[in-house]
């Protein structure tokens, strides 16, 4: 579920998101643009959500809270779907399911004040913050949503079974919350598109709207694990939106030199002080996180995932690659 660990000693200044669309070239939202604000009322249960009259389309964002820009940027765009008669609703849950060995569950911030603020300023009407026993009344539940062979690929060959918590409880909080419409950043795509196929595969009454990445004005993808980078990390950092740029701007030149591409700047950022560890970098059909093929046309995503200091960063930009499209 979104929301990946804390962020940088709060949001850094002037975010910006990815441009809307297939192509994946940085975008900036533009200044100056005025947000209706709300006061969100807090629910703690399903039925304290579902008690007052509810009116037009609800759109859910869902988190793990700690919200930053990239989750503000949702909220907002639930709102512009939704309209000023429909409703907005945000979930702040720390899902204990999708938490594997050694990463630290109760380390994870709860800032629930905080997060109040932000959905308020991006124009949320609920803030839905259920405790563990309403998510999970049983306990741990002993029947899950398997992500199947797209699960176990990219991250959840790194996260084994990460994927099976982040569908069990996003498959829940649908139930709980009831949304014509629920939001996700393409920053988590393997997670996008594992959850457009749940839904697909188990008939739930929902739309899915992917929400493009938001960006540091350096290319920094935001995230809420910025927060445990220092500077040293940061700038080693930037490689990674560097080495997916160098890819995009190649994309003519078919799969291949998109790779090598983004190969040749990462294999640089693994001599810096820190190193960038790369995990993976793969370019995949977004349908099922398989590797496209070298003479490949159509949508596909570059996906790189690696750890600089102590900290894994995950990052991709979606492209198109021959007569399907041109992505300049």
């Amino acid at each position: 579920m979104p929301g990946d660990g804390p962020h940088h000693r709060g949001p850094r200044p002037r975010a910006r998101p990815a441009q809307a669309g297939t192509g994946g070239g940085p975008a900036r939202r533009p200044r100056g643009r005025r947000q209706q604000v709300t006061t969100p009322r807090l629910a703690r249960t399903a039925a304290e959500l579902h008690g007052p009259p509810r009116n037009g389309r609800r759109a859910v964002v869902m988190t793990m809270g700690a919200l930053h820009e990239g989750h503000a940027t949702l909220i907002r765009t639930a709102r512009e779907l939704v309209g000023a008669d429909g409703q907005v609703v945000v979930t702040v849950f720390v899902n204990p399911l999708q938490f594997g060995a050694g990463e630290d569950l109760e380390r994870y911030p709860r800032t629930l004040d905080a997060d109040l603020a932000v959905a308020e300023k991006a124009g949320a009407d609920v803030v839905f913050a259920p405790a563990a026993d309403e998510v999970y009344p049983g306990g741990e539940p002993q029947v899950r949503i398997t992500a199947g062979p797209m699960g176990e690929r990219l991250e959840g060959a790194f996260r084994p079974g990460h994927f099976d918590g982040v569908l069990t409880v996003v498959a829940k909080l649908l139930h709980l919350t009831l949304p014509d419409v629920a939001l996700f950043g393409q920053k988590d795509a393997q997670q996008l598109a594992l959850i457009r196929r749940m839904v697909r595969d188990l008939n739930f009454p929902v739309e899915i709207v992917a929400v493009p990445t938001v960006r540091e004005d350096d290319g920094l993808a935001l995230s809420s694990r910025n927060r445990y980078l220092s500077d040293a990390d940061r700038a080693s950092a930037l490689e990674l939106s560097r080495a997916l740029l160098a890819a995009h701007n190649v994309v003519e030149l078919g799969p291949g030199a998109v790779r090598h591409a983004a190969h040749v700047v990462l294999h640089a950022a693994a001599q810096l002080t820190p190193p960038v560890d790369l995990d993976y970098l793969a370019l995949v059909d977004p349908a099922d996180f398989t590797e496209v093929p070298d003479d490949f046309t159509g949508e596909a995503v570059l996906a790189v995932a690696a750890k600089v200091g102590t900290t894994r960063l995950i990052d991709n930009m979606p492209l198109v690659f021959g007569a399907f499209g041109e992505d300049r």
